[in-house]
């Protein structure tokens, strides 16, 4: 087989693989569609998205409190890891010695290999207990005692927090090693400090990969279902303190998709549906602001 005709099988295998890839997003989207499609159109759109009532065996699909609750979460996830997550890519990018980041670097990428269960355990034992205790010390006076249980919106945050944390520091990382160094020389050698360095020259010129992690941080911490049921105390209901317990969309799906049926089962896929297109959406975000930085570079 001569060289040319090995290139044109290499590229045919490749091509197939891209769209393989493709196809695959299609089927999975399609099926969703078309299962959850049909009780949105009989429920309505409005009413099942800012419905508040969920009692699958009385007609009633109402997402609201779980797409309050997935936010609620997620945005908590984002407020404890994002800072975390940025300050270690950071330190590893710019000041940890070679011995720390042979330390620090696989310590990270074992946090991605966790499985989820393990840090709903985590959570379980060791962070609810934590606040339980906390709750029940400090707070008995201004909760009301079924929110005194440790199951809240706060555990399940930090639990996503800590799993966000190897895309938020690898990705930083990537973006503000990927910053000319001429940069960075220059302001050196104008007169700045290491720390006026990095705060006015490599983060504003790594800012498009920041966000870009920021987003995919997101993106994971909204679709995470199993840490967050064991966590989160799974009720249906509007959130009213960090401290209440909460159902998260991808929640619901699991828990409830052993028993449904009927309109019970489409609603689930209609839940489903939601979370696709908010996810597509924060993939494309990503992708935009990514290539907005690479314009720019």
């Amino acid at each position: 087989m001569s060289y040319k005709v090995k290139e044109r099988v290499y590229e045919k295998i490749l091509l197939v693989s891209a769209f393989v890839s493709v196809i695959t997003i299609i089927l999975i989207g399609g099926f969703i569609f078309k299962e959850g499609l049909p009780i949105i159109g009989k429920v309505g759109l409005f009413k099942f998205l800012l419905g508040r009532e969920w009692h699958p065996t009385e007609g009633e699909f109402g997402i609201f409190p779980m797409i309050v609750g997935t936010f609620a979460v997620t945005f908590g996830a984002l407020i404890l890891g994002v800072p975390l997550g940025v300050a270690t890519a950071i330190f590893l990018a710019e000041f940890a010695p070679p011995w720390v980041s042979r330390i620090v670097r696989p310590a990270v990428e074992l946090l991605a290999g966790i499985p989820s269960v393990v840090y709903g355990l985590f959570g379980m034992v060791i962070i609810n207990q934590v606040l339980m205790n906390i709750e029940r010390t400090y707070l008995a006076n201004l909760l009301r005692p079924e929110y005194q249980r440790g199951y809240s919106v706060l555990s399940a945050s930090i639990i996503l927090a800590i799993m966000i944390l190897p895309t938020v520091i690898n990705i930083s990382e990537d973006a503000i090693r990927s910053v000319p160094h001429e940069y960075k020389e220059a302001s050196l050698a104008l007169g700045a400090t290491q720390w006026q360095t990095i705060y006015k020259v490599l983060l504003p010129a790594a800012i498009s990969g920041i966000i870009a992690a920021i987003v995919l941080g997101m993106g994971r911490a909204l679709g995470e279902t199993m840490a967050v049921i064991m966590v989160a105390g799974n009720t249906v209901a509007i959130p009213d303190s960090i401290f209440a317990p909460v159902r998260t969309l991808t929640g619901n799906i699991a828990i409830e998709m052993g028993y449904a049926a009927g309109d019970h089962v489409k609603a689930l896929f209609a839940t489903g549906i939601v979370l696709f297109v908010i996810i597509m959406a924060l993939n494309t975000l990503a992708t935009a602001v990514a290539k907005r930085g690479v314009g720019r570079s």
